[in-house]
Protein backbone atom coordinates (compact mmCIF):
# COMPACT_ATOMS: atom_id res chain seq x y z
CA UNK A 1 0.00 0.00 0.00
CA UNK A 2 1.54 3.65 -0.79
CA UNK A 3 2.33 5.44 2.02
CA UNK A 4 -0.04 8.69 2.27
CA UNK A 5 1.32 12.05 2.95
CA UNK A 6 0.63 14.10 5.58
CA UNK A 7 0.29 18.02 6.72
CA UNK A 8 0.33 19.94 10.37
CA UNK A 9 -2.69 21.78 11.32
CA UNK A 10 -2.69 23.86 14.72
CA UNK A 11 -5.69 24.19 16.94
CA UNK A 12 -5.13 27.06 19.07
CA UNK A 13 -7.90 29.26 21.36
CA UNK A 14 -8.24 29.99 25.01
CA UNK A 15 -9.36 27.20 27.73
CA UNK A 16 -12.84 26.54 27.30
CA UNK A 17 -13.60 27.34 24.24
CA UNK A 18 -14.70 24.10 22.71
CA UNK A 19 -11.78 23.28 20.57
CA UNK A 20 -11.46 19.72 21.90
CA UNK A 21 -14.96 19.44 21.19
CA UNK A 22 -14.89 20.32 17.90
CA UNK A 23 -11.50 18.70 16.52
CA UNK A 24 -13.47 15.46 18.45
CA UNK A 25 -16.77 16.05 16.07
CA UNK A 26 -14.35 16.20 13.04
CA UNK A 27 -12.39 13.51 13.32
CA UNK A 28 -14.79 11.08 14.70
CA UNK A 29 -18.48 12.24 13.44
CA UNK A 30 -20.22 12.73 16.84
CA UNK A 31 -20.32 14.99 19.28
CA UNK A 32 -18.40 14.56 23.13
CA UNK A 33 -19.90 15.61 26.58
CA UNK A 34 -17.86 17.33 29.15
CA UNK A 35 -14.63 16.95 27.56
CA UNK A 36 -11.37 17.30 29.83
CA UNK A 37 -9.19 20.12 30.26
CA UNK A 38 -5.88 19.06 27.47
CA UNK A 39 -2.69 19.11 28.74
CA UNK A 40 -0.29 20.35 26.91
CA UNK A 41 -1.13 19.25 23.77
CA UNK A 42 -3.49 16.40 22.27
CA UNK A 43 -3.17 15.00 18.48
CA UNK A 44 -6.09 13.53 16.27
CA UNK A 45 -6.28 12.47 12.50
CA UNK A 46 -8.09 12.87 10.07
CA UNK A 47 -8.18 10.98 6.91
CA UNK A 48 -9.12 14.74 3.85
CA UNK A 49 -9.53 13.65 0.04
CA UNK A 50 -7.99 16.50 -2.02
CA UNK A 51 -9.88 18.23 -4.91
CA UNK A 52 -12.45 15.61 -4.10
CA UNK A 53 -14.08 15.23 -7.38
CA UNK A 54 -11.79 15.87 -9.77
CA UNK A 55 -8.85 14.11 -11.50
CA UNK A 56 -6.11 15.76 -8.61
CA UNK A 57 -8.35 13.90 -6.39
CA UNK A 58 -6.08 12.62 -3.28
CA UNK A 59 -6.21 11.19 0.14
CA UNK A 60 -4.13 12.98 2.73
CA UNK A 61 -3.72 12.78 6.51
CA UNK A 62 -4.47 15.94 8.68
CA UNK A 63 -3.14 16.30 11.85
CA UNK A 64 -5.04 18.40 13.91
CA UNK A 65 -2.72 19.69 17.14
CA UNK A 66 -5.26 20.63 19.54
CA UNK A 67 -3.03 23.24 21.96
CA UNK A 68 -4.18 23.66 25.50
CA UNK A 69 -4.88 27.24 26.10
CA UNK A 70 -4.16 28.14 29.96
CA UNK A 71 -2.25 30.61 29.87
CA UNK A 72 -0.21 29.06 32.72
CA UNK A 73 1.48 26.64 29.67
CA UNK A 74 2.67 29.99 27.51
CA UNK A 75 6.15 29.39 27.49
CA UNK A 76 5.96 25.88 26.99
CA UNK A 77 3.57 25.13 24.38
CA UNK A 78 6.03 26.61 21.97
CA UNK A 79 7.87 23.38 21.34
CA UNK A 80 4.84 21.88 19.85
CA UNK A 81 5.22 24.75 17.19
CA UNK A 82 6.91 23.18 14.57
CA UNK A 83 6.43 22.77 10.78
CA UNK A 84 3.16 23.43 10.81
CA UNK A 85 1.48 24.10 7.80
CA UNK A 86 -2.04 25.85 8.04
CA UNK A 87 -3.88 27.60 11.51
CA UNK A 88 -7.50 26.63 13.01
CA UNK A 89 -8.18 29.70 15.54
CA UNK A 90 -11.18 28.85 18.07
CA UNK A 91 -13.33 31.46 19.74
CA UNK A 92 -16.36 31.17 22.32
CA UNK A 93 -19.53 33.17 20.53
CA UNK A 94 -20.71 33.48 24.25
CA UNK A 95 -17.30 35.18 25.28
CA UNK A 96 -15.88 37.97 23.61
CA UNK A 97 -12.50 38.41 25.23
CA UNK A 98 -11.93 34.76 23.03
CA UNK A 99 -12.27 36.48 20.12
CA UNK A 100 -9.91 39.43 21.05
CA UNK A 101 -7.31 36.96 21.94
CA UNK A 102 -6.97 35.68 18.95
CA UNK A 103 -4.47 37.93 17.63
CA UNK A 104 -2.77 36.88 20.59
CA UNK A 105 -2.67 33.56 19.53
CA UNK A 106 -1.70 34.36 15.87
CA UNK A 107 0.90 36.10 17.06
CA UNK A 108 2.21 33.55 18.92
CA UNK A 109 2.37 31.04 16.59
CA UNK A 110 3.53 33.07 13.40
CA UNK A 111 6.36 34.80 15.71
CA UNK A 112 7.54 31.03 16.59
CA UNK A 113 7.59 30.45 13.01
CA UNK A 114 9.56 32.95 12.03
CA UNK A 115 7.12 34.78 9.85
CA UNK A 116 6.80 38.33 11.81
CA UNK A 117 9.30 39.76 13.88
CA UNK A 118 9.52 39.12 17.02
CA UNK A 119 7.84 40.68 19.85
CA UNK A 120 7.85 40.00 23.29
CA UNK A 121 4.17 41.62 24.23
CA UNK A 122 2.51 39.49 21.42
CA UNK A 123 0.52 42.65 20.29
CA UNK A 124 -1.18 41.57 16.76
CA UNK A 125 -0.45 44.27 14.25
CA UNK A 126 -1.81 43.29 11.32
CA UNK A 127 0.88 44.88 9.08
CA UNK A 128 3.09 42.67 10.15
CA UNK A 129 0.93 39.80 8.89
CA UNK A 130 0.23 40.88 5.25
CA UNK A 131 2.77 38.72 3.37
CA UNK A 132 1.85 35.41 6.20
CA UNK A 133 1.32 32.67 3.28
CA UNK A 134 -0.04 30.29 5.94
CA UNK A 135 -3.49 29.09 5.78
CA UNK A 136 -5.86 30.41 8.70
CA UNK A 137 -9.44 29.18 9.43
CA UNK A 138 -11.44 30.59 12.32
CA UNK A 139 -14.20 29.07 14.24
CA UNK A 140 -16.74 30.60 16.42
CA UNK A 141 -17.96 27.65 18.86
CA UNK A 142 -21.38 27.15 20.99
CA UNK A 143 -23.40 28.23 18.78
CA UNK A 144 -26.57 26.57 20.88
CA UNK A 145 -25.75 29.39 23.53
CA UNK A 146 -24.64 32.32 21.42
CA UNK A 147 -27.28 35.37 21.24
CA UNK A 148 -28.82 36.85 18.43
CA UNK A 149 -26.86 39.88 16.71
CA UNK A 150 -23.44 38.28 17.02
CA UNK A 151 -20.93 40.89 15.91
CA UNK A 152 -22.70 44.45 14.80
CA UNK A 153 -20.44 46.14 17.54
CA UNK A 154 -17.74 44.31 17.07
CA UNK A 155 -14.92 46.61 15.46
CA UNK A 156 -13.12 44.92 12.43
CA UNK A 157 -13.22 41.12 12.41
CA UNK A 158 -9.76 38.79 12.98
CA UNK A 159 -11.38 36.79 9.87
CA UNK A 160 -11.34 40.18 8.03
CA UNK A 161 -7.61 41.33 9.27
CA UNK A 162 -6.36 38.09 8.06
CA UNK A 163 -8.59 37.50 4.81
CA UNK A 164 -9.64 34.14 6.58
CA UNK A 165 -12.57 31.91 6.28
CA UNK A 166 -15.30 31.85 9.09
CA UNK A 167 -17.86 29.98 10.48
CA UNK A 168 -19.94 29.57 13.61
CA UNK A 169 -21.41 25.56 15.11
CA UNK A 170 -22.77 24.21 17.66
CA UNK A 171 -20.35 21.24 18.46
CA UNK A 172 -22.70 19.01 19.51
CA UNK A 173 -24.81 18.71 16.49
CA UNK A 174 -23.56 16.46 14.03
CA UNK A 175 -25.19 18.69 11.07
CA UNK A 176 -22.65 21.17 11.72
CA UNK A 177 -20.84 19.54 9.56
CA UNK A 178 -22.74 17.46 7.50
CA UNK A 179 -21.01 16.64 4.32
CA UNK A 180 -22.12 19.37 1.48
CA UNK A 181 -22.51 22.02 4.52
CA UNK A 182 -21.61 26.00 4.10
CA UNK A 183 -19.25 24.49 7.20
CA UNK A 184 -18.20 21.42 5.88
CA UNK A 185 -17.23 22.83 2.34
CA UNK A 186 -15.28 26.25 3.84
CA UNK A 187 -13.20 23.46 5.96
CA UNK A 188 -12.56 21.52 2.83
CA UNK A 189 -11.49 24.18 0.78
CA UNK A 190 -9.07 25.32 3.87
CA UNK A 191 -7.60 21.79 3.51
CA UNK A 192 -7.32 21.90 0.04
CA UNK A 193 -4.81 25.07 0.95
CA UNK A 194 -3.06 23.74 3.57
CA UNK A 195 -1.84 20.57 1.52
CA UNK A 196 -1.03 22.85 -1.45
CA UNK A 197 0.92 25.16 0.55
CA UNK A 198 2.98 21.64 1.76
CA UNK A 199 3.12 19.93 -1.67
CA UNK A 200 2.31 22.13 -4.91
CA UNK A 201 3.53 25.69 -3.76
CA UNK A 202 6.25 26.71 -5.53
CA UNK A 203 8.91 27.01 -2.80
CA UNK A 204 7.40 24.40 0.06
CA UNK A 205 10.19 21.97 -0.58
CA UNK A 206 12.74 25.11 0.55
CA UNK A 207 10.19 26.15 3.23
CA UNK A 208 10.03 22.66 4.89
CA UNK A 209 14.00 22.44 4.61
CA UNK A 210 14.75 25.21 6.39
CA UNK A 211 12.03 24.58 9.01
CA UNK A 212 13.50 20.98 9.76
CA UNK A 213 17.01 22.20 9.95
CA UNK A 214 15.65 24.67 12.97
CA UNK A 215 14.11 21.68 14.52
CA UNK A 216 16.66 21.02 17.54
CA UNK A 217 15.23 17.45 17.43
CA UNK A 218 12.57 14.42 17.37
CA UNK A 219 9.86 16.09 19.90
CA UNK A 220 7.09 13.39 21.74
CA UNK A 221 4.84 15.27 23.37
CA UNK A 222 2.39 13.96 26.19
CA UNK A 223 -1.05 13.84 25.17
CA UNK A 224 -3.81 14.20 27.48
CA UNK A 225 -7.39 13.82 25.63
CA UNK A 226 -10.81 12.36 25.90
CA UNK A 227 -11.92 9.06 24.39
Amino acid sequence: MASINKVKVMVVGDSGVGKSAFVHLLCHGQSINNPSWTIGCSVDTKLHEYKEGTPSQKIYFVELWDIGGSSNHRNTRAIFYNCFQGIILIHDLTNRKSHQNLRKWLAELLCKEGNVKKNNSLDFDPEEFVDNQIPILIIGTKLDLAQQGLSPNRSLSVAEECGADEFYLDCHQTKSLAPGSTNAVKLSRFFDKVIERRYYSQNSSQLTTLLERRRVGPISPKLSHVD
